[in-house]
């Protein structure tokens, strides 16, 4: 029996503080920002052994063209174009083939005062043709995560490799260094950017529909910061497709906000401001 009255008391005491346990803003931020961070990883294009093989193999064509093995040079370049026509053959094969993916995240700690006052510097700057300082200063102007990768185009890469061959053939070897070299830079850099404060103004909305009930003071905290968030992302020139435009998600905080300090039937105007938000976010 008294192991059974303490375990009621133990959950008395964790109801109780339940509220005191609520995450901060900041702390809501944070966590978001790294599980942005994991996510995308997570979501990293998957890289095409063959497609990376076949860029390996080209560049060792032009190594073996530059010690004068034209021989090696053939039978490389034949097996290049091979693993590449083994990846194309493959149903719904893409128009880009990545051989290289990695993550960048770049955080802007000012607040939005601040970001004015650099964009002004920065318009001053290249108003008196400084340019190079403007685009350093401009350059820590982003608050995002970038997910690179670095792509074969399917469209022009074999073709070039099949007339490079066809040049070693015909033993015009200068020509096909120049084809294969042409080829090995016109690789194409695909970078997805995702907007830091977006993820932020996300989790603080709905971190603010979970306590809204029970911590009417931490879900208008957590939404005045969301709010920030998205003139954060606004002043920082992050655009988004959507029909739904930055005045619409500030008005629908606003009126959520005011609902919270009144009857506080907020449910469905929480429901309302985070599909807003998903649709901002998916066309950012």
């Amino acid at each position: 029996m008294k192991k059974f009255i303490v375990s009621i008391a133990t959950a008395a005491l964790l109801c109780g503080t339940t509220t005191l346990m609520a995450k901060t803003s900041a702390e809501v931020s944070k966590a978001a920002v790294a599980n942005a961070k994991v996510t995308a990883k997570d979501n990293q294009v998957r890289i095409i052994k063959g497609a990376v093989e076949a860029v390996a193999l080209t560049q060792k064509v032009l190594v073996d063209l530059n010690n004068k093995d034209t021989k090696s040079a053939i039978k490389d370049l034949e097996d290049a174009i091979g693993k590449l026509e083994v990846v194309l053959a493959a149903e719904k094969a893409p128009k880009f083939l990545p051989i290289d993916t990695s993550i960048r995240a770049m955080e802007y700690l000012g607040d939005v005062k601040h970001i004015k006052k650099n964009i002004n510097i920065v318009e001053s700057l290249l108003n008196n043709g400084k340019v190079q300082e403007a685009r350093v200063l401009l350059n820590t102007l982003r608050s995002e995560i970038n997910v690179i990768s670095i792509n074969i185009p399917v469209s022009s890469y074999p073709d070039a490799l099949k007339l490079a061959a066809k040049y070693l053939h015909d033993n015009r070897v200068d020509e096909a260094k120049a084809v294969l070299t042409t080829a090995l830079n016109t690789l194409v850099e695909d970078v997805v950017v995702i907007p830091i404060p977006i993820i932020k103004a996300d989790a603080l909305i709905k971190a603010a529909s979970k306590i809204a009930k029970t911590d009417k003071d931490q879900a208008l905290k957590h939404l005045a910061e969301a709010k920030i968030e998205i003139e954060k992302s606004q002043t920082l020139g992050y655009v988004s497709k959507s029909n739904i435009t930055y005045k619409v998600l500030k008005k629908a905080i606003e009126k959520t906000e005011k609902e919270i300090r009144g009857k506080n039937k907020a449910e469905k105007l929480f429901d309302e401001l985070i599909e807003k938000l998903k649709s901002f976010k998916d066309k950012l």
